[in-house]
């Protein structure tokens, strides 16, 4: 009876080192092979469109910034002319108050435009 006891146990060893060595070459393969998936062209062409839609409005939405900003910068760099050609210099000190003070803001500002300009 222990004989038989022990020859089933080893037979029943094989079968599960078996088919444990099946598990693993059948989820090999399926990690190899890419998925298959039974969606109709219909949803594949859906979402086509809505990330190609989402990429147009990012680009339109980059060209919009940099028109904003440039134009940001030529009405500074005009403002500025036309006050050299008045004749009008701001004092050393006026600089150093001004300099520090609106560098943060200007950058705030600059952050708060590009913010609406997203939104929008």
């Amino acid at each position: 009876e222990r004989d038989a006891w022990q020859q089933e146990r080893n037979i029943l060893q094989n079968a599960l080192k078996r088919a444990e060595s099946e598990l693993a070459k059948a989820t090999a393969e399926i990690e190899n092979k890419p998925v298959v998936e039974t969606s109709s062209p219909k949803r594949f062409y859906r979402k086509y469109l809505r990330a190609e839609s989402f990429r147009k409005a990012l680009v339109y939405q980059k060209k919009y910034l940099l028109l904003l900003l440039g134009g940001f910068q030529d009405c500074e760099q005009a403002t500025l002319s036309l006050i050299a050609r008045m004749g009008i210099y701001p004092s050393p000190v006026d600089l150093q108050r001004s300099g520090s003070r609106s560098r943060p803001f200007t950058r705030f500002r600059c952050a708060v435009r590009a913010i609406i300009a997203v939104s929008r």
